[in-house]
């Protein structure tokens, strides 16, 4: 009687559970679409004819490779890419372009920085939700600065609030600017959720952070006042499984399915540990017989399943958090060092398809790169590569840098010719973007499950629309989606352990979410316009690997967008470092 109870108990919250995620969800993304109309340099380029796309795009990609960097909003990188949706048109006036700075009492609005080496704002889940302001996008100073005083004295409290107003153009970081210029930036792309790293780094390979998880075993909830643990994933705990430089507090082992279950084909077969939840999901995948196609996880940092060396984040390790996935060699093995991947590259090794994902390191790179500033401090503290701002993380030039690295060789091999590079950030770092998220599902906390800030998302591809600028809606589903039509796999959302608990859940049959189809010229896949060359990709070793670049807006011929009524020159009380350093 008790487990009749629990389950009537249990049927009766996902109901209720999904009216409010219907609610949520109905009319947000439409909002958002209907209020961006700024008049572009090109065309905006809607999601394309979907079944003579993805037919095209099976037969053209036979590679997707996944750059995914850390902590950046399209505001502060992209803030006055010409065309976009960027600080120029009505919706930033609308949308928190002027804010409060209560500790240096006076208004500040958007305005532009070089410095490179810079702190970094809070993008902890209780704080970016009230940043964000329930869309009106006008709380970045003001909560920053709340925030920030339980570290810093006032001054450096105020400075790093200041600094989610900041933004930097084409001569900070012009690799970034060339490869928007060049292939196809979307400007309506946000992070799965309102969180820090690890919820998004979840979602690009399982299009959600454990809401399937949390609606099947509401006990397991994020919001039972665990420290955080619990799901969905809302913070950066460190995942249950090893390796690990500092192993800290652990989240729960995730169980639901993901892309690499998918791409296991028929050798998911072979998977027999920790099938909890997902057991239905591999038997389904595994008698589909599929051939099974290959993929990888690259890492900086990682050694193996025990050991990783300093710099390695394992919070930004989605594999490492599934105990099917970890804990079974015929998914954990595709688990790598992130020069393994050059290594192929340059070798010519890789298999004739599948999907790589690359991420970088926390505090250390493996180039030899150091920042351009000979101060002390900022060669001590800002070598990482994975573009996480802040002390003990990444120079912008190195994280771009480290885009650059892939990205070229890349172009230097075989693969180009049928690749598709997506170069995105898992989260918005707490800085300052003026587009209202869309709304899915309630999480535990009583907030949206998503989205959180929008973030940048370029596609490079032979088959890309040039200098195109894409409109469509997207989250870091959309990463997932891609994945799926390139390879013709079912929806994570299809299979059998997910769909009873719908709308909980992977987001990847959401037809409001594009699948980044829009990036690609049909003319260029039905093979009537000439594919574009890897020069064009293709960024000279001497140029990627000097800092600062001998690159700019002057040398691209791109002129950044003038924005009226920003601030000429940083508000008073900003730097872009703290006096103070806290580990």
């Amino acid at each position: 009687m008790a487990q009749l109870g629990r389950l009537v108990v249990n049927r009766c919250r996902r109901f209720f559970l999904a009216v409010l995620a219907v609610f949520a969800f109905a009319g947000m993304p439409r909002l958002a679409a209907a209020q961006a109309s700024p008049e572009p340099a090109a065309p905006s380029q809607g999601q394309a004819d979907g079944p003579t796309v993805a037919a095209l795009l099976r037969q053209r990609i036979k590679h997707v490779f996944v750059i995914f960097q850390e902590n950046h909003t399209f505001d502060n990188y992209f803030g006055t890419y010409p065309g976009a949706e960027n600080l120029t048109t009505e919706l930033a006036r609308s949308h928190g372009f002027r804010q409060e700075d209560p500790l240096g009492k006076q208004w500040v609005t958007p305005f532009l920085i070089r410095d490179p080496d810079i702190a970094g704002p809070s993008q902890s889940r209780s704080v970016v939700i009230p940043k964000i302001d329930a869309g009106k996008m006008d709380r970045f100073v003001a909560e920053q600065e709340r925030y920030s005083q339980r570290e810093y004295a006032a001054s450096d409290a105020q400075r790093v609030g200041l600094l989610t107003m900041a933004h930097y153009d084409c001569d900070t970081l012009p690799f970034l600017w060339k490869y928007a210029h060049t292939f196809a930036l979307f400007d309506h792309v946000f992070e799965s959720m309102a969180s820090p790293s690890t919820p998004p780094n979840i979602a690009v390979i399982a299009g959600q952070a454990g809401q399937t998880q949390w609606a099947r075993h509401p006990d397991e909830s994020s919001a039972a006042g665990k420290g955080g643990l619990g799901v969905p994933v809302i913070n950066d705990l460190n995942p249950a499984y090893g390796p690990y430089t500092e192993k800290g507090s652990l989240q729960l082992p995730q169980r639901y399915a993901t892309i690499p279950l998918l791409l296991a084909g028929r050798d998911a077969g072979q998977a027999t540990h920790d099938l909890d939840d997902v057991a239905e999901d591999v038997a389904f995948v595994a008698h589909g017989g599929r051939d099974p196609i290959a993929w990888g996880w690259y890492q900086e940092g990682y050694v193996s399943s025990t050991q990783a060396l300093p710099g390695y984040v394992e919070h930004h390790n989605a594999v490492q958090y599934f105990a099917y996935l970890r804990n079974n060699d015929v998914f954990w093995s595709h688990v790598h060092p992130q020069q393994d991947l050059l290594a192929a590259l340059h070798g010519a090794t890789l298999p004739s398809s599948g999907v790589f994902y690359v991420k970088g390191a926390g505090d250390r790179n493996a180039f030899g790169w150091h920042p351009a500033n000979p101060d002390a401090f900022v060669q001590q503290h800002f070598l990482g590569d994975d573009d996480h701002p802040g002390d003990d993380h990444t120079d912008r030039h190195i994280g771009e840098a480290f885009v650059a690295t892939f990205v070229n060789a890349i172009a230097r091999s075989p693969y180009w010719k049928d690749s598709a590079i997506v170069v995105t950030w898992d989260d918005g770092g707490g800085f300052y973007d003026h587009v209202p998220p869309p709304q899915f599902e309630r999480c535990p906390d009583g907030h949206p499950c998503g989205d959180g800030t929008r973030v940048p998302l370029i596609v490079i591809s032979p088959f890309a629309r040039s200098g195109a600028i894409v409109r469509d809606l997207g989250d870091t589903t959309s990463v997932v989606k891609l994945v799926e039509s390139v390879f013709g796999l079912p929806a994570l959302a299809s299979l059998p352990d997910e769909r009873p608990y719908l709308p909980m859940g992977p987001r990847d049959q959401s037809d409001k979410l594009t699948d980044l189809s829009g990036a690609f010229d049909p003319a260029r896949l039905q093979g009537s316009a000439s594919p574009i060359p890897p020069a064009a990709a293709d960024i000279s070793d001497a140029v990627v690997n000097a800092f600062p670049p001998r690159m700019s807006c002057a040398t691209l011929g791109i002129r950044p967008a003038a924005v009226p009524g920003a601030g000429a020159t940083p508000p008073l009380g900003f730097a872009a470092r703290t006096a103070q350093y806290v580990p």
